[in-house]
């Protein structure tokens, strides 16, 4: 178990076609030992959406981590100074949050929970979902790979003819991600190609 012990802050956000993936990931995190926490955006707790119902997702996440979701910015405040986690996970992370994280913006709990989190000198593992990545979100990225602390899901363009400025994370890649993330290191590479299966 490559994560015994190791507290795991997890925020998930409004890339709600990608949330039932995650959902697979959070489960191979929790049986990797690790403790999850999970925080979710306003859009994923409150807005019900062709890919899922908002009770059903947070209702799932507690099942998962056996905790109760932290769904409001008071609730996230307490993160840095409690000191709450080892590691924090946003996945997916949408272009939205992307944008005000590297603006320095914190309006929700998912970016209240990230706030706090770096507060402490301690690593945040993104994970991106979004279809502007390489349009205007492409500069937003470029300051977060720059950022101290912060370390990225390998990602590439998941639908390059339909989407061209389309970005999403090897979601698959997470753990990985987390345990060198954990050690101060970015996993590489972080451009990885999608290929049709």
């Amino acid at each position: 178990m490559r994560l015994k012990g190791v507290r795991v802050g997890f925020v998930v956000t409004g890339s709600h076609c990608t949330i039932q993936e995650i959902l697979r990931e959070i489960e191979k995190i929790v049986a990797e030992g690790a403790d999850v926490f999970p925080v979710v955006s306003y859009s994923v707790s409150t807005t019900d959406t062709r890919f899922g119902k908002a009770s059903d997702w947070c209702n799932r996440l507690q099942e998962i981590t056996k905790k109760a979701v932290i769904k409001t910015i008071a609730e996230a405040e307490p993160i840095g100074p409690g000191k709450s986690f080892d590691v924090l996970v946003v996945a997916p992370c949408t272009g939205n949050t992307l944008a005000k994280l590297a603006n320095g913006i914190t309006d929700t709990p998912a970016l209240m929970a990230i706030k706090a989190h770096l507060r402490n000198q301690r690593p945040v593992v993104i994970a991106v979902s979004t279809n502007d990545g390489l349009g205007l979100n492409a500069k937003n990225i470029a300051t977060l790979l720059n950022a101290k602390n912060i370390y990225m899901v390998p990602f590439g363009q998941d639908n390059p003819f339909a989407k061209p400025n389309s970005l999403v994370a090897h979601m698959e890649k997470i753990i990985d991600t987390v345990c060198l993330a954990l050690e101060g290191k970015q996993i590489q590479p972080v451009l990885v190609e999608y290929k049709n299966n």
